[in-house]
């Protein structure tokens, strides 16, 4: 694990603090995931002799940047978008062009919804990205960091996600309500 990555992730753990609202982002980042790749497995390209779909081409310079922030957690997550991959193309196999775009707008609508239920029900703060859009890759690392520390491994990303003191988070406001109240003397 490179420093750069020690930083970011104590940073973004900031952010996730309440079990619930890390649940919501497991499944967030998962429907997410297949939103976006659902699309690009639709768009086949013919290059050096071979025929690829754009979605590994896409999720590739991803991947990479997982692996080097973290080689372990990195190499997890490439399963895992291996498997969204091949569900993916099993998709677009099996629907046409408007039923892609459709399952799409939903996993997105419900991805999105899951993010925004988690922070704004369950971690009562705004999300993570909101303060540092960089944070936007970190979800994935996050969710496999936890993964690994329940199955037992990996001390030192323990030490940085459930040591870490925790911040008071930040109450988002209600509609019309006031963001700041003045001091009244009794």
């Amino acid at each position: 694990m490179n420093a750069f990555f020690r930083r970011q992730l104590a940073d973004y753990v900031e952010y996730h603090r309440d079990p619930w609202n890390c649940a919501f982002h497991v499944f967030g980042i998962l429907t997410l995931f297949l939103a976006a790749v659902l699309p690009l497995s639709m768009w086949h390209v013919h290059a050096l002799g071979t025929y690829a779909t754009m979605a590994p081409i896409m999720v590739l310079p991803v991947v990479i940047y997982w692996l080097l922030l973290d080689a372990a957690l990195g190499a997890a997550i490439l399963g895992a978008a291996v498997i969204l991959l091949l569900a993916a193309a099993l998709i677009v196999s099996r629907a046409g062009a408007p039923a892609v775009w459709s399952i799409t707008a939903i996993l997105i609508v419900v991805g999105v919804g899951s993010q925004i239920v988690g922070h704004r029900v369950f971690e009562k703060r705004q999300p993570a990205l909101v303060d540092n859009p960089s944070h936007l890759l970190l979800g994935p690392m996050f969710v496999m960091a936890k993964l690994f520390i329940a199955l037992g491994f990996r001390r030192d990303l323990a030490a940085i996600i459930d040591q870490a003191p925790p911040q008071a988070p930040r109450r988002l406001p209600s509609v019309g309500e006031q963001q700041a109240q003045p001091l009244t003397y009794s």
